[in-house]
C-alpha cells in the first residue's frame, strides 16, 4: 500500500503538521513582521535535517536528490497574517482545540495550507525516483501583496514548471485566479465660492468618470473567471462646505482576467475618462493552469471540482502554470475566532500527497 493511502502514516504526519501550526499561531506574524514565524519554520526543518535558505522572512528548500535536468514543482504558501479584528472573543495567539477545530489567527488563512504543504514536501523529500524536483517556499507579505515575499524568492529558485499555491479552497481546484489592478485617479477642477457661480466642481467631474467606470463592461469575458470587475472604493474631495473643490481623488479596484493585459485595461480607461490616472502596480496579473494539466486531472480523479477564483494570491507573482488549493474555507479567512477543522489538515495532506504522487512518481 502506498504511503499516501496509509491511514496511520497520514494521521502521524498530520499530528506533526498540526503541532507546527499551533506554534505558528502562538507566534505573531503580521505582514512585514514575520521574522519569528520564519524561525519556527527554520526550527522545524532543522529537526527534519532538511537544508534550507532564508531571505528576509522567506524560507525555501529543495528536495534531497535535486537534479537540475528535471523540471521543478513548487509548493508555496504564506506565513504572514492580517491583524485580528475587534470582534475576536478568543486570544488570537492562543491555539485552542475544541470540537474538532483548531482556533487561532492564521489557522485557516493560510496556516493549515502551509503546514500541509510542508508535510507533503517532507514526505517526498528523500525520494530518489522522482521525475520532478520539488521546491518548498514558505513566504511573507502575501496579505499585503508586498514586494519582499515570494517575489524575491522566485529568482533564487530553479525554473518552475508548475506550482501549487496553498490557500483555503476546501481542497477544490482554483484553476484560474483574477489579477488585481489598483488605480488612483484625480479629477481636476477650479476652486470658487459655493454661493456664487464660480469655479469648476471637481466632484461633478469625478462623478461622470465614476459612472463610466461602474457601468462599462469589457467585451471579452473569461470562460472561467467571468467579466472584469471595476469598483470605486475610496473617494475624497473638499476642505470646507462653502468652497468648490478644485480636485477630487478616487481609487478604483479592478479585478482582471486573462482576456486583457493590464496595459490594455489602463489604455481603455484613459481613453474614456477625463481624470488623471496613476496605476499603483502592474505586478498582480491573472493566473491559470489548463484543466488538462496532470495535477488538475489528479485532483479531479479524487473528486475535486474546478473553479475560477475572484480573489488574488501569490499566484499573481508566478510566471508559470499554477493551481490554487488547500484545506480550510475561504469564508473563514480574516474573520473573528478563525479556525480550521483538524480533519481538514489530515485530508488535505492525504490529497496533496496523492495528487503530487500521480505527477512526480515514475509511471509504470
Amino acid at each position: 500500500m502506498a504511503l499516501s493511502t496509509d491511514t496511520e502514516y497520514v494521521q502521524s504526519i498530520a499530528q506533526e503538521a498540526t503541532e507546527l501550526l499551533r506554534n505558528l499561531i502562538a507566534t505573531p506574524s503580521f505582514s512585514r513582521e514575520e521574522d519569528n514565524t520564519a524561525l519556527v519554520i527554520e526550527e522545524f526543518l532543522q529537526k527534519k535535517q532538511i537544508p534550507y535558505q532564508r531571505k528576509k522572512n522567506n524560507i525555501w528548500a529543495l528536495n534531497q536528490h535535486f537534479d537540475p535536468a528535471k523540471p521543478t514543482l513548487l509548493l508555496n504558501s504564506h506565513h504572514d497574517t492580517v491583524k485580528p479584528n475587534k470582534s475576536w472573543t478568543l486570544d488570537p495567539f492562543e491555539p485552542v482545540e475544541k470540537d474538532g477545530k483548531l482556533y487561532g489567527l492564521g489557522s485557516n488563512d493560510a496556516g493549515g495550507c502551509l503546514v500541509s504543504l510542508i508535510a507533503t514536501f517532507c514526505h517526498f523529500y528523500d525520494r530518489s525516483d522522482l521525475t520532478y524536483n520539488i521546491a518548498l517556499a514558505a513566504t511573507a507579505e502575501e496579505e499585503i501583496s508586498g514586494k519582499e515575499g515570494l517575489e524575491i524568492v522566485v529568482p533564487e529558485l530553479p525554473p518552475i514548471e508548475f506550482a501549487i499555491v496553498g490557500e483555503p479552497t476546501q481542497m477544490h481546484l482554483a484553476v484560474a485566479e483574477k489579477g488585481l489592478l489598483v488605480i488612483d485617479c484625480i479629477a481636476r477642477g477650479k476652486s470658487g465660492h459655493a454661493a456664487r457661480e464660480e469655479g469648476d466642481n471637481a466632484i461633478y467631474k469625478a462623478i461622470k468618470d465614476i459612472n463610466w467606470l461602474t457601468s462599462y463592461r469589457f467585451p471579452k469575458v473569461s470562460p472561467t473567471l467571468g467579466p472584469i470587475k471595476m469598483s470605486v472604493t475610496i473617494i475624497n474631495a473638499g476642505t470646507q462646505h462653502n468652497v468648490v473643490p478644485d480636485a477630487c481623488t478616487f481609487t478604483v479596484d479592478i479585478r482582471v482576467t486573462e482576456q486583457y493585459t493590464l496595459e490594455e485595461i489602463i489604455a481603455t480607461i484613459k481613453e474614456n475618462i477625463q481624470s488623471e490616472i496613476q496605476p499603483r502596480s502592474i505586478r498582480l496579473r491573472p493566473s491559470s493552469i489548463p484543466v488538462e494539466h496532470a495535477i488538475v486531472q489528479a485532483g479531479i480523479a479524487l473528486g475535486r471540482t474546478t473553479y475560477g477564483s475572484p480573489t488574488t494570491s501569490d499566484q499573481a507573482l508566478l510566471d508559470c502554470p499554477s493551481l490554487k488549493m488547500g484545506p480550510g474555507h475561504s469564508e473563514r479567512s480574516h474573520t473573528a475566532d478563525e479556525f480550521i477543522y483538524l480533519h481538514e489538515i489530515e485530508e488535505g495532506i492525504a490529497q496533496y500527497i496523492a495528487m503530487v504522487e500521480a505527477v512526480v512518481a515514475p509511471q509504470e
